[in-house]
């Protein structure tokens, strides 16, 4: 599994790319090949503030369903709108042309909490 060591991660397998006060979100490649090809996602309108770890959205493949959570908290600034004709990108892309959401970071410090790439990788085996 590709684990770029430049990203921060969660438990529920989402990546995170800061840059200032904006975080790119994604998920990971661990679960894009978990989940299967992706059909459709189903992203938040911009401008609504997430909490951390709060459902913002989902990722529907030919397999299941899949929330995704908010890893820091923040207001929608930017959805991919590119995913909405090529969800597949998620597949073929996750942490490039895959991204999901940018946020305008509410508390940096919640950063801190987020896995390292070599934590995530424990988490994956």
């Amino acid at each position: 599994m590709n684990v770029p060591t430049d990203l921060k991660y969660t438990k529920s397998h989402e990546w995170v790319r800061i840059e200032g006060d904006v975080a790119t979100i994604g998920i990971t490649d661990h679960a894009q090949s978990e989940l299967g090809d992706v059909v459709f996602l189903d992203l938040p309108e911009v401008g609504r503030a997430l909490q951390q770890e709060e459902t913002f959205g989902s990722v529907e493949s030919v397999k299941t369903v899949s929330d995704l959570y908010a890893p820091i908290a923040g207001e929608v600034i930017e959805t991919n709108a590119a995913l909405s004709g090529q969800s597949e990108l998620v597949n073929t892309d996750p942490y490039q042309g895959g991204w999901i959401v940018k946020l305008r970071i509410a508390d940096p410090a919640q950063a801190e909490g987020l896995l390292s790439p070599e934590d995530y990788q424990g988490v994956i085996g």
